[in-house]
Order: C-alpha cells, then structure tokens, then sequence
C-alpha cells in the first residue's frame, strides 16, 4: 500500500507544473501575440483578482484551451505588483500552465497599447 501511495504522491507532484509569473506591458505583450501569426489563434485575457466575473469566467477558459490545440492563450493579470504572490497562487490553483503574465505599466498606457478601442473595463478579452 505504501508503495502505490509513494507512487501516486510522485506522479501528484510532478504532474502539477508551476506557473511562472512574468511582468510585461502592452509592447511586450503584443510582440508575443505577433510570434503566433500564421500557427495559431490567440485569446488574450486581461482579469484580475479583485474582479469577480474575472474570476468566474477563469475555468471556462482554461477548459477552451485544454479542447483546442490550435488556440493559444495568454492571461494577463491586472493586479498592482504587490499582489504577486496572491496571483501566482491563484494561476497555480487554476492549473494555468508554465506561463502567465502581470501588467507593469501604469494602467492608462496599457489600455491604449494594448487596444485602442479598450474602455480599461475588466474582464477584457481579445
């Protein structure tokens, strides 16, 4: 018994992949949109914790991604950097993957950079 517990803890642990959490701004966000052009649609998810809907909407996204292989996407946390820790628990919690990303730019600019015709409402998604 201790046996198959030890094995299944293993597979347990090396199953649930961290999520690495990177700041980006609107620039750097669109040139990782662009180097999918022509392999891949992209979804683009700006959310944050405070946003309740944000939050609801997370486990259909994660369950559109998981069904299509040939949709990439990309989830951008609003939240001020000081929330870090709390939103790379919550991408982990989520099972979101390797990647995600946290906005580092004041937010008007974002907004602007990332779509022109973006009111900065949350969830935002492209």
């Amino acid at each position: 018994m201790k046996f198959f517990f030890a094995i299944f803890f293993t597979f347990f642990v090396f199953s649930c992949e961290k999520t690495k959490l990177f700041p980006v701004t609107a620039e750097i966000l669109l040139e990782k949109i662009s180097s999918f052009k022509g392999k891949k649609a992209v979804l683009v998810n700006v959310w944050a914790l405070w946003c309740k809907p944000c939050v609801e909407e997370f486990p259909m996204i994660i369950k559109l991604r998981k069904e299509k292989n040939d949709l990439e996407v990309i989830f951008v946390s609003a939240d001020f950097q000081d929330q870090f820790q709390d939103v790379s628990f919550f991408l982990n919690e989520q099972n979101v993957g390797p990647v995600s990303y946290i906005k580092k730019q004041k937010d008007d600019p974002f907004i602007e950079g990332l779509h022109s015709s973006w009111s900065g409402s949350l969830p935002f998604t492209i």
